[in-house]
């Protein structure tokens, strides 16, 4: 399984045309082909700072997700609104500890 965590920085009067694209869109992401689990989280300290965290089943669902026409329509509208360039990580699910 890979988790893929996204920081999205964006620009303080675009937070609401942000949450509205993934409210729009979330269920969508959520049923691409691979993707078990996702979840949009807000820094405590900086408001204007998210994180996408998303279970994919494969590196290559991870990838078709990202290179499909839904993709680009949705990102494209996604990074007009950011302050700071966007940083991902991918990573191998290890353990989980209930």
């Amino acid at each position: 399984m890979l988790v893929r965590i996204v920081k999205l920085t964006f620009k303080k009067e675009n937070i609401a045309s942000f949450e509205a694209i993934f409210e729009n869109n979330k269920k969508k992401i959520r049923q691409v082909e691979g993707c078990t689990f996702l979840e949009l989280l807000q820094s405590k300290e900086d408001k204007n700072v998210f994180f996408t965290y998303s279970y994919w089943n494969s590196a290559s669902d991870l990838e078709n997700y990202r290179n499909s026409e839904f993709f680009k329509k949705v990102w494209g509208k996604t990074k007009l609104l950011f302050e700071e360039k966007p940083e991902a990580w991918s990573l191998v699910k290890k353990e989980t500890i209930n």
